[in-house]
This record gives C-alpha cells, structure tokens and sequence, in this order.
C-alpha cells in the first residue's frame, strides 16, 4: 500500500514538474518576441538591447549559482516554489520598465528568477526519476521547449494585435496559474542535505571541463536563436512581426518533438553517436539561416537546426553528471554553469557586431561552433550508460 501511494504521488509530481517545464519555456519563449519592442519602445541600439541582454544572463547566474546552495537546505520543492511563483512575473515587470535603468533591472530580475526556477526544476526532475526509477529529463525538456513553441508562436501575433503590454498581461496570468496549480504537487527530496558550503574546491578531471566547453558552445547557438532570430528577420529579411516571431516558434516547435523522441533515439544509437549527427544537423541549419535569401527560408532553417540542438544539451548534461572520481552533482553544476555561461557573454557580443556588420555572417560563424561540438563528441562517452532497473515488486 505504501508503495502505491509512494509511486502514485511521485506520477503526480513528475506530471507536476513537467507543467513548471512547459510554464518556464512558455515565458522563455514569449519573451523571444517581446525583443524588438525593446529596441523600438525604448529607442535604444542593438549594442544598448545586447546589454540589456547580457543583464538577463547575469541575473540567471547569478540565481543559479546561490540556487545550489538553497536546494541543499530547503530542498528543491520548496526553491522551487518560490523562483516559480516570482518568476511568472519576469516578463510584466519589463514590459512596465519606462527607461533604460529600469529596464536594466527588470531584466536582472526576471533573468534570476528564470534562471534560479531552472536549477531547481531540473533538480526536482532528478528527484522524480530515483522515485520512478525511469529517465524522465529528456521529456521534461521537451515540455519546456513546447512551451517556448507556444510562447514564441502567439507572441508575435498578440504583440502586434492587441499590444506588448496586454501579451504580457495574459503570459503572466497563464504562467501564474498553471505554476501555482503545479507546486501543490511537486516531490520533495526525503531529506534535503546540508553541505559546508565554506569550502570550494574546483574538480579535478579535466574531461568535464571540455564537455562544459561542448554545452558553451551549444546554448551559445541556442540563446542566439532565442534574442536575436526574430530581429534578423524583420530588419535584414524585411518581414512582419508576427512572422518574424515564428522563428524561434519553429525552432522550439520541433526542438520540443524530438525531446520528446530523445530517449528512444539515444538508447537506440547510442549517446555519442546521437551527439556527432545532432550537431552535423544543427550547423547544416544554422549554416542555411545565415545565408538564407528569404524569411520562410530562414524560418525552415532554424528549425532544421532546433532538430539538430534539441538532445544535444540533455546528453551532454548527462554526461557532466556521470564523470569518474566526482559526484553528479559537481559534475553537473560544472557543465550547466559552462553552458548557461554562453546566454551570459554571448548576447552582447552579438548584438556589438550586428551594430557594425549583420546578422547573416553571425550565424554562419555559430554553425562553425557546432561543427566542434561534432569534432568533440567522443568526449561525452561518459553519457553512454543505461538506467537502473525498477525493483521488481
């Protein structure tokens, strides 16, 4: 009987977790079409919104850095519950910023309490999955990146319907009421464990340090999509709004579809394997949107290459948090602050040099990013290792 209830509340909460995925992707993704408002609204340059930019990756390292630390003594659920609930305010808070100063601060908040939702969500996840004893990560993304499907694909069109202030009312409303129904549900960790927190030492193997460089190196790809897609297609491929909006709409929409095939694909071909051709995949796309003559065109190809990205960052995690001589947990945090270090540094750098060339050459330069990802993927063989079995009772 106990063990019935055991799994019962842990379905619960994996389906509980799942909606947290789905509502963080869905502001993630209302926030890709919200961008050029930004730039018109405040009257700013790119370089100014690459900053603004940068200030939202900021605050989402900076949250998840301390995020580790609150999980080890409050335990996930509760963090959890806190960055959710905040967090579905992110995106009202800078659409209501007047000026640049303001705005600069909203987008430290509402990158922290993205961010900070983020660890623990992904750790909540890892929770459900010793509780279920199944892998349920890859799915987890996937609802995340169908949630950025929705928001990017409705953002455009409501934006330019009914207004940036009124999207942002309905994202916040929606996002407010399907996390604060997710939270009563969510799993907590049996005990939460308090760690000296006094000391750091840095790991000593080498080899997650260049997997974290294969994770850089992919989100910087993906962040790029996500800020500045939609402003490539309206400014240098002369389309609309609404459509321009569709491009991380596509990109996310098919990204989300094969996280959804993720584990199949991977048990089936193995890790590295599935890696090489993901990352052949994603620079063939992102190659193809740089130097695409037509928005549709442009708009294929980034979905061409959310096809390639989309399992890349799961096995690479996975890879971080399965390294030899280190927990999962040092190995992990490792690979993701490498990685989400990209939506960090990568942003403003762009948005400086679209300020002096295009955003053509930008993505013709990043598919060359990936194509090292394809070059290193041997490195992520740490990935290679199958689940255990569900006790059998």
């Amino acid at each position: 009987m106990d063990t019935l209830k055991i799994m019962q509340t842990a379905i619960r909460g994996r389906w509980a977790v799942a909606a947290i995925f789905l509502a963080n992707g869905f502001l993630t993704g209302a926030w890709a079409p919200q961008i050029p408002v930004v730039l018109t609204r405040l009257d700013i340059s790119k370089f100014t919104l690459g900053l603004l930019i940068l200030l939202f990756g900021a605050g989402a390292v900076t949250a998840m850095t301390w995020c580790g630390h609150l999980i080890s003594r409050h335990g996930s659920r509760t963090v959890l519950r806190w960055f959710g609930l905040i967090g579905s305010f992110g995106l009202l808070v800078v659409a209501l910023a007047p000026n640049v100063p303001l705005a600069a601060i909203a987008m430290f908040i509402f990158g922290g309490s993205i961010g900070g939702m983020d660890v623990a969500m992904n750790a909540n996840a890892v929770v459900v999955e010793r509780r279920l004893s199944r892998a349920i990560m890859s799915s987890s993304h996937g609802f995340w990146s169908l949630g950025g499907f929705a928001g990017g694909a409705l953002g455009g069109f409501a934006i330019q319907s009914y207004g940036h202030l009124a999207h942002a009312m309905v994202v916040t409303a929606l996002a407010f009421a399907v996390i604060a129904v997710a939270v009563r549900y969510l799993v907590a960790e049996d005990k939460p464990q308090v760690t000296n927190h006094h000391k750091f030492a840095l790991p000593g193997n080498p080899l997650v340090y260049l997997v974290g460089l294969m994770a850089l190196l992919t989100m910087i790809s993906e962040g790029a999509v996500l800020d500045w897609a939609a402003l490539y297609l309206q400014q240098e491929l002369g389309t609309d709004l609404a459509i321009a909006g569709l491009a991380y709409a596509a990109f996310s929409g098919v990204m989300a579809v094969m996280r959804f095939a993720g584990d199949g694909v991977r048990n089936r071909f193995g890790a590295v394997t599935t890696l090489r051709v993901s990352a052949l995949v994603a620079a063939a796309g992102m190659l193809v949107a740089g130097l695409a003559p037509s928005p549709w065109l442009a708009i294929s190809a980034f979905a061409f290459c959310g096809f390639g990205i989309a399992n890349m960052v799961p096995i690479l995690f996975s890879a971080g948090g399965n390294q030899e001589g280190m927990s999962s947990g040092t190995g992990m945090s490792v690979v993701t602050t490498m990685g989400y270090s990209g939506i960090l540094v990568a942003p403003s750098a762009i948005g400086f040099i679209a300020e002096h060339s295009s955003f053509g050459p930008i993505f013709v330069a990043l598919s060359g990013l990936l194509v090292v990802v394809f070059l290193m993927a041997g490195l992520a063989h740490r990935a290679e290792f199958a689940p255990d079995p569900a006790p059998a009772e």
